[in-house]
């Protein structure tokens, strides 16, 4: 433990806490820079309530576009509501449709290609905990690829360091902590292979 302290010091002194966390270095709070992390949720917070209070499509593409800090594409269609914890390492493609009630974790950061599809409830997460007690309140945080023309089924989970590939399925209520070759559906808990698309 001690040498993780130290470790983290040397780190801390070097490197901004951004790129450490999209490093997946352990970030911990009493990071002398964890107040740079609670900017941006508190952001991310007080922003997410206009959002999901939006009354149409285009608003709800201004209001994310915000958050994330890039704008969406006219092409790109997200439905409220939508939650992010962090928003600032989420990047989505053009024609692009995520519907109902997703969430995103995105510390680690989130990458949709163009012309991804994502059901309702689907669940993005980049972030995790060592398996350490002593150290359980550390994030560790591994991004998330989704390839163009993906098909992520309603109520999957997609965990942190998967990418799927171009064209591939995620059945509905899939949880998935593998990567995903291009072109092919899986399903289950965890996802295995179920067929190849021709």
């Amino acid at each position: 433990m001690d040498q993780l302290k130290s470790q983290n010091v040397f780190h801390q002194s070097n490197k901004d806490i951004f790129k450490r966390m999209k490093a997946g270095e352990p970030i911990r709070l009493d990071d002398p820079e964890y107040f740079k992390v609670l900017d941006v949720v508190n952001r991310t917070i007080a922003l997410s309530a206009d959002l999901n209070a939006s009354t149409d499509v285009k608003q709800i593409r201004e209001r994310l576009s915000k958050i994330i800090g890039t704008q969406l594409d006219e092409s790109t269609t997200v439905f409220a509501p939508f939650y992010t914890n962090f928003g600032r390492f989420i990047q989505i493609g053009k024609n692009v449709f995520i519907n109902h009630a997703c969430s995103f974790l995105d510390m680690g950061g989130i990458t949709i290609e163009d012309e991804v599809l994502i059901g309702p409830k689907v669940n993005l997460i980049t972030e995790n905990h060592p398996l350490d007690p002593a150290d359980r309140r550390a994030l560790i945080c591994k991004p998330i690829l989704i390839k163009r023309n993906a098909w992520i089924g309603a109520g999957a989970t997609i965990l942190p360091g998967v990418t799927i590939g171009e064209n591939a399925v995620v059945a509905a209520g899939a949880v998935v902590s593998k990567d995903v070759p291009a072109n092919t559906v899986v399903g289950g808990i965890p996802a295995k292979l179920i067929k190849t698309i021709d």
